[in-house]
């Protein structure tokens, strides 16, 4: 029987991933904090969550693992695909002239979002054209994106085209699993990156993504995050929300081109 995860014991997690990593958890991620905590408590051989709340606070590997596991989204290839036709249609174009295009992925979770960038690139550019960076806090998801190896079945999200000409099919002991051909995967460099804290030296970026992650962090969070990103976006960049996701009151310093879709002035 699985330990119930009490209330002090949840404000205490809630409190380790809002230093961690920024994210504010409401009352209503408590299910979603013990079912994915619940396996580390039966590995560990623990009874209560408060127990393992000390081996996190101890041990510097547990709590990352505790981090990955709470930081872990959905995601999928082409996942909200009027941003990919605008980088294809109207972003590439502009830097087609460019000696290298550079995007930051700054929320690469598994990496379906980085790769979809790699090949919609690839398609309009060509794979020496660009590079990409692929950060993460999670290592586990990160080691996912490394392998570049996914379920068969996944490969339904992505467009017959880009599917014929970036997609492999596994064979033998991969039977049922694909991976994208090696130009692709060799365009991306995956780095853990914690945006909650100082950046590390990554250089500046022409495009930077990052969708489907300011909606965990409060108010304040936010505006500390942006303004850390918006200086690695060179003047006249592109920067890329999900359309769940507003920057209302978040930074005054980009220019709405689209919904989701804001410019950096030159």
């Amino acid at each position: 029987m699985m330990p119930s995860l009490s209330d002090k014991e949840f404000q205490g997690f809630q409190q380790l991933i809002f230093k961690a990593a920024g994210i504010t958890m409401s009352d209503a991620k408590k299910p979603l904090v013990s079912g994915r905590l619940a396996k580390r408590l039966a590995q560990h051989g623990l009874n209560t969550y408060g127990d393992y709340f000390k081996i996190v606070t101890q041990d510097s590997k547990e709590r990352q693992m505790a981090v990955d596991l709470l930081t872990t989204n959905e995601t999928f290839f082409f996942r909200e695909p009027k941003h990919f036709e605008f980088l294809a249609d109207a972003i590439a174009p502009e830097f087609a002239r460019q000696a290298k295009l550079r995007l930051w992925c700054g929320a690469s979770s598994t990496g379906e979002e980085p790769y979809t960038l790699a090949m919609t690139l690839a398609k309009a550019l060509g794979p020496r054209k660009f590079e990409i960076l692929a950060s993460d806090i999670s290592t586990r998801v990160l080691a996912t994106a490394k392998k570049g190896l996914y379920p068969v079945e996944d490969a339904q999200d992505i467009p017959k085209p880009y599917r014929n000409e970036y997609c492999l099919k596994g064979v033998g002991s991969q039977a049922g699993w694909f991976t994208l051909e090696p130009a692709i995967r060799n365009s991306i460099q995956f780095d853990q990156i914690n945006l909650n804290e100082t950046l590390p030296d990554v250089g500046m970026f022409d495009v930077i993504f990052l969708r489907n992650v300011m909606i965990y962090f409060s108010a304040d969070t936010k505006r500390e995050v942006m303004a850390r990103m918006l200086s690695k976006l060179r003047p006249g960049g592109y920067f890329v929300i999900s359309h769940s996701e507003s920057l209302h009151g978040v930074t005054s310093d980009l220019q709405m081109v689209k919904p989701s879709i804001y410019r950096k002035p030159a």
